[in-house]
């Protein structure tokens, strides 16, 4: 278990398994009609795959810098989500 996750390979699969979901979910929200529409929850899920980026450089030895970019990334993505979250101005 530990070599799966010292090679990101776990990480990578645990990524696999978001984008399908979001696939899954973004299919069933255009073909039925069901769910939230992607645009309301797209950016919270790239603020979490730019986390697990940042994991995976981060046991990987992608080196601080990488990692800090990942972290800035997933930051401006949950500063986005929190921007769409906003209540309407009235």
């Amino acid at each position: 278990m530990s070599d799966l996750l010292a090679s990101g390979l776990l990480i990578d699969l645990i990524m696999l398994g978001v984008l399908f979901e979001a696939v899954a979910l973004a299919l069933l929200h255009r073909r039925r009609g069901l769910g939230l529409a992607p645009g309301r929850w797209l950016p919270t899920l790239a603020a979490g795959l730019c986390l697990m980026l940042a994991l995976r450089a981060a046991v990987t030895g992608g080196g601080a810098s990488v990692v800090l970019f990942w972290l800035a990334a997933s930051g401006v993505a949950h500063a986005c989500d929190i921007y769409l979250r906003r209540p309407p101005a009235s």
